[in-house]
C-alpha cells in the first residue's frame, strides 16, 4: 500500500474547504431559511443552583467526618431551619449524632447562634440514633423572629464538627 505525508496546514485547509462548502450549498428545491433566531437569553430565575461549597470542602466532610449532601432548608415559614446530611461512614459520623454535643447554627450576618430546641414530650428536634451508612439524618434549629434569612451563609457546629459557608435554601 502506498501512503504519503500530508502537511498539517494542508489538512486544515482541506477541512476548512469541506466545512465551508457544506455551509454554503443548500439542496435544490429547499425553502428559504427563516431569519436567524436570537441566541437564548439566560432565564431570570433558574432552579439549578451553583455548588454550595467547594469540592475540597466536600471531600473534607466525606473523608474526615464520613458525611455528604449537607444542606440547610428554611422551613415552617422561616421559624425553623433544617440541617440534613447523609452518612457515608458510620464510625466517623458518630460525632454528629452524639447526644452530648450541643449543635449550633451560627450566622455572622445576623449575629446569632441558633440552637436545637427541646420539647417537653418529644425531646430535642434532632436524630441522635447510631448512624447507618447511606441513611439521611436531620436536626432542626429554632429561628424564632427569623433572624436567619434564605441565602445567608452560615456555619453548623456540632462538637468538634464544623461546616462553614453553608447556604440556607
Amino acid at each position: 500500500m502506498f501512503t504519503h505525508y500530508v502537511k498539517p496546514e494542508t489538512k486544515r485547509m482541506l477541512l476548512a474547504g469541506v466545512l465551508a462548502s457544506g455551509i454554503l450549498v443548500s439542496p435544490v428545491g429547499s425553502q428559504p431559511s427563516a431569519p436567524a433566531a436570537t441566541p437564548p437569553v439566560a432565564a431570570a430565575h433558574s432552579r439549578y443552583q451553583p455548588s454550595r461549597f467547594s469540592r475540597r470542602a466536600e471531600l473534607n466532610y466525606s473523608l474526615i467526618w464520613g458525611v455528604d449532601s449537607l444542606s440547610l432548608k428554611w422551613t415552617e415559614s422561616g421559624e425553623v431551619i433544617r440541617f440534613s446530611y447523609r452518612v457515608l461512614d458510620p464510625n466517623k459520623a458518630k460525632a454528629l449524632n452524639d447526644k452530648k454535643a450541643e449543635p449550633a447554627l451560627i450566622d455572622p450576618r445576623a449575629g446569632v447562634s441558633l440552637v436545637v430546641p427541646s420539647l417537653e414530650k418529644v425531646g430535642q428536634l434532632r436524630q441522635s440514633s447510631t448512624p447507618v451508612a447511606g441513611k439521611a439524618y436531620w436536626m432542626a434549629f429554632s429561628n424564632k423572629g427569623r433572624p436567619v434569612k434564605r441565602g445567608d451563609r452560615v456555619s453548623v457546629v456540632i462538637g468538634k464538627f464544623r461546616a462553614d459557608g453553608l447556604v440556607v435554601d
